[in-house]
C-alpha cells in the first residue's frame, strides 16, 4: 500500500530512542524526509545516523527540550528552513513521574502540565501555519492508555494526559477547514528503556527475575499475551500521518494489544 508519504516532511519529538526514533524510521522507510530531536546531542545524531544508513532518507537531527517555548520555535524553524515545509507533526515526550498525591509537590504538577500538555499546545500553534499554506497536515501527539484508563502509581499522568485528548477533540474542527488532521496515539505497554528500566526495578523488588516478572504481572493481562513493540506502535502512528488516513480527526487511538477494555 502506498501511504503517501514520499517527499513529505515529518518533525518527530523525543526521537532518539523508543517510540520516538520508531517513528521516524518508520517515515523514512516510506520516503518522508525527517527532522528528528532530542534532549542529548550525541544520541539524537547517533539516532539520525542510523535512520539515514538504514533508508537513505534525508534526516536533520536537531538538540532540543520541547518543555522550552523557544526550543520549540527553533526546531519548527529550522525544519521549514532545512526543507521548505512540515507537513506531519509528531508531538512526542517523556512523562511525569510516579507517586502518589502526598508525594507530588505542585512543583511536580505544574512540570507535569508543562511536559504532557503544554509541549504539544506550543508544537501545534508553531506547526498549525505552516501546514495551512499547503491545505495538508496531519498532527499526532504520542500519550498513554491514562488517557483512556488510569494506570496504577501514574497520577499525574492520569490527570493531565487526558487534557491533550480534550485539546485534540477541539482543534480538530478549526485544523479540518485546512485539510489538517489531528490525533492522540497512545501506547499501552512498549517494550521501551524507560518501560524496561521500571519492569526491572519491579521485578526486584519482587525477588523475582525479570523474565518470571514480566511473564506473571506484565502480560497476564494483556490479551495478546506480550508486551508491544516501538516499531508496532510506529506502525499506527505512521498510518495515521497517511493520504490513507486522510477522514481520521480527533481520535484516541491506543496501541495496547487489548489492554484497555474500555468501549470508547
Amino acid at each position: 500500500m502506498d501511504l503517501g508519504l514520499r517527499g513529505k516532511v515529518a518533525l518527530v519529538t523525543a526521537a532518539s530512542k523508543g517510540m520516538g526514533k520508531a517513528c521516524s524510521l518508520g517515515f523514512a522507510a516510506e520516503g518522508a524526509r525527517v527532522a528528528m530531536c532530542a534532549r542529548t546531542e550525541g544520541d539524537i545524531k547517533n539516532a539520525a545516523e542510523e535512520v539515514r544508513a538504514k533508508t537513505g532518507a534525508e534526516v536533520l537531527a536537531m538538540t532540543a527540550d520541547v518543555t522550552k517555548a523557544e526550543d520549540v520555535k527553533s526546531i519548527v524553524a529550522r525544519t521549514k528552513q532545512t526543507f521548505g515545509r512540515i507537513d506531519v507533526l509528531v508531538a512526542n515526550c517523556g512523562g511525569p513521574p510516579r507517586g502518589e498525591l502526598h508525594q507530588m509537590t505542585d512543583e511536580q504538577w505544574y512540570r507535569a502540565f508543562e511536559v504532557s500538555l503544554l509541549s504539544v499546545v506550543r508544537l501545534v500553534r508553531e506547526v498549525a501555519p505552516i501546514m495551512r499554506e499547503h491545505k495538508w497536515g496531519r498532527i499526532l501527539t504520542i500519550q498513554s492508555v491514562s488517557v483512556k484508563q488510569p494506570v496504577d502509581g501514574l497520577l499525574l499522568s492520569n490527570a493531565v494526559r487526558p487534557g491533550v485528548a480534550g485539546l485534540s477533540k477541539t482543534l480538530a474542527p478549526e485544523l479540518g477547514k485546512d485539510n489538517i488532521t489531528i490525533n492522540v496515539v497512545c501506547p499501552g505497554r512498549i517494550m521501551t528503556d524507560r518501560f524496561m528500566d521500571h519492569q526491572k526495578d519491579l521485578a526486584r523488588r519482587a525477588g523475582k527475575t525479570l523474565e518470571a516478572w514480566i511473564a506473571e504481572r506484565s502480560t497476564a493481562d494483556i490479551p495478546m499475551g506480550r508486551i508491544g513493540t516501538p516499531e508496532e506502535f510506529a506502525s499506527m502512528v505512521v498510518f495515521l500521518a497517511s493520504e490513507r488516513a486522510s477522514y481520521v480527526t480527533g481520535t484516541v487511538a491506543q496501541v495496547d494489544g487489548g489492554l484497555i477494555k474500555s468501549n470508547v
